[in-house]
């Protein structure tokens, strides 16, 4: 297995694009042996099999053959496939085995995991043409994937998603950038309920973040720090379309479960917010 050391709060770069099964491996060797995380992106067209119906397709799904060969849509069919290669190559790839040998079983909910080699966290985002993965040997990892030109509104029945600190930001902050930052605060929101294996336990005007051009950090719905250096965040925007965000938890060499993700401070500041 590629082995590494990543400092709790380390920056971890921007997503690299693997262009299908070819690499490249070098630089993604580099980020595991250096940081123990790395962050990955494909387009479909990279990694969707040119000859679906071969037997070495069928011996690299395994027991997801036949899920796949029950999806009657081709987009569907096509961008399963594709997502299974890029998780199966770059697990392989960190734990150096055979990509056909890495077995994905999931967790309730639908989220993925590599069965058999828990000191591994992955997680898969997609949209458009984009597929994401992050995997890391640290802890957890939660990543998310938005058109960047997506519209969303500072309307009403959205404040549903925001929290107040993120609404009075949002608020003060000219029309024109605003749609920008809000899908970069969507996927640092999706990428961190992903990390904290909790999906939409806590609803997502309960934490927020700050805006573009201060470092990234889970507050409070009123503004307040809700974690630790042991959790660090990222956006990107990738292929001049997409705009990327992913969460580390860096369990320091110590379980990686569940709890001990929940940071206790952002807890009891969660629970003490009256229910609206």
């Amino acid at each position: 297995m590629v082995s590494g050391r990543r400092e709790p709060g380390a920056a971890v770069g921007a997503p690299l694009r693997v262009h299908g099964p070819a690499g490249p491996w070098r630089r993604i060797g580099h980020a595991l042996r250096e940081q123990g995380t790395v962050l990955v992106y494909g387009l479909l067209d990279d990694w969707i099999p040119r000859e679906p119906h071969t037997a070495g397709l069928r011996q690299l799904l395994g027991r997801e053959w036949n899920r796949y060969e029950a999806m009657a849509v081709a987009a569907v069919r096509d961008r399963f496939a594709a997502s299974r290669c890029l998780i199966k190559h770059v697990a392989g790839y960190a734990v150096q085995a055979p990509p056909h040998t890495v077995e994905l079983a999931y967790k309730p909910g639908g989220r993925p995991y590599l069965r058999g080699c828990d000191q591994l966290d992955i997680s898969l985002s997609h949209t458009g043409d984009l597929l994401l993965l992050g995997i890391t040997r640290r802890g957890g990892v939660g990543v998310d994937a938005e058109p960047a030109d997506r519209q969303t509104l500072l309307s009403g029945s959205e404040r549903r998603f925001w929290t107040p600190h993120e609404i009075e930001a949002l608020a003060g902050i000219g029309e024109a950038d605003r749609p920008r930052q809000m899908v970069r605060l969507w996927t640092l929101k999706e990428a961190y309920s992903k990390a904290i294996g909790q999906g939409m336990r806590f609803r997502f005007n309960d934490f927020g973040f700050p805006l573009d051009g201060v470092v990234p950090r889970v507050l409070t719905p009123h503004g307040l720090t809700g974690t630790g250096d042991e959790w660090s965040f990222g956006s990107a925007r990738v292929e001049d379309k997409y705009t990327v965000s992913w969460a580390l938890h860096d369990a320091g060499g110590g379980a990686g479960g569940t709890a001990a993700r929940l940071d206790r401070g952002l807890v009891e500041a969660l629970t003490a917010v009256p229910v609206r």
